[in-house]
């Protein structure tokens, strides 16, 4: 599920289904039958396998595409194949009905080749920074390569070659996201080394929040010392307790923390055929989700 605006609805949806079908979800926060018909979009999203992408439009947020397909109420869904819309339904159906929704448009399971058949990246974790290396040797500007052989060496415990291999595009972190989420986790990095002792310093913050829960730069504090002991999960979670008390806190700093530690564990995408689209990984997945909740609400 992405949640898609005006500046990213040629890409994700016009783009994007022109090689499987787009069914967008024009939602609002405030509308109860949507938050039924949401979840249960989402799980059909897995069940199919990618044999057609979701996404989803706060109507509200962005009243001109809303106006450009004719809401007139929501839930209202409306598939679009090669750049068009198709077919589409209004109001929070069952699961079933949606079903038959779907099976008229998108393709059987049995057409999609086996995952297992398709050719397999083999490359360890030496040669894969090899290669990324060989990469940005032949092409300096090559930012994709640039944030993979930094995330690479991060993830690898190599702070300082990470730092080093940064170092060329620091200026673009304003320009590109990853790369500010590249900068978000190595300032974290840099706060836990000013800690003579982490396990001591995370203590610390656990009493100053056990005094005082909106305490939210001692959750901050130890939401970046877990992350620099690549803690993810409990950084992330620790991140998502500012965000329910406070949404905006701090110029979005919570928020923009968090994503920079989804940029950074997310796994390659896995091969699939042609025409389909790679699952997400499901950690990923429910922690994109959960910020989406808190986000929204």
């Amino acid at each position: 599920m992405i949640d898609v605006t005006l500046e990213n609805f040629e890409t994700e949806v016009i783009a994007a289904s022109q090689t499987v079908p787009v069914l967008v979800d024009f939602w609002a926060p405030w509308c109860g039958p949507c938050k039924v018909i949401g979840p249960l979009l989402e799980k059909l999203e897995t069940a199919y396998e990618g044999r057609f992408k979701l996404v989803k439009i706060d109507s509200d947020q962005e009243q001109q595409l809303a106006g450009a397909f004719g809401i007139k109420s929501i839930p209202t869904c409306i598939l679009l194949i090669n750049g068009q819309p198709v077919d589409g339904f209004m109001g929070a159906l069952p699961e079933g009905k949606i079903r038959e929704f779907l099976d008229k448009h998108v393709p059987p399971a049995e057409e999609a080749a086996p995952q297992e058949e398709l050719p397999e990246e083999t490359l360890d974790a030496a040669g894969q920074l090899d290669k990324l290396q060989e990469q940005l040797a032949s092409n300096p500007d090559d930012d994709e390569a640039r944030f993979e052989l930094v995330k690479t060496l991060l993830l690898a415990g190599r702070d300082d070659d990470a730092k080093v291999a940064f170092a060329p595009v620091i200026g673009k972190t304003t320009l590109v996201r990853r790369f500010d989420s590249l900068q978000r986790i190595m300032d974290a990095i840099d706060f836990a080394a000013t800690q003579p002792d982490i396990a001591q310093a995370v203590a610390g913050f656990d009493a100053q929040i056990a005094a005082n829960r909106r305490d939210f730069e001692a959750r901050f504090g130890r939401a970046r010392l877990l992350a620099a002991q690549q803690r993810w999960t409990e950084a992330m979670d620790e991140l998502l307790d500012i965000l329910m008390r406070d949404k905006a806190w701090n110029e979005d700093l919570a928020r923009k923390t968090y994503i920079a530690i989804l940029d950074l564990i997310e796994p390659p995408k896995p091969k699939v055929a042609d025409g389909q689209i790679p699952p997400d990984d499901p950690l990923i997945a429910s922690y994109r989700r959960r910020l989406s909740s808190v986000v929204l609400s």
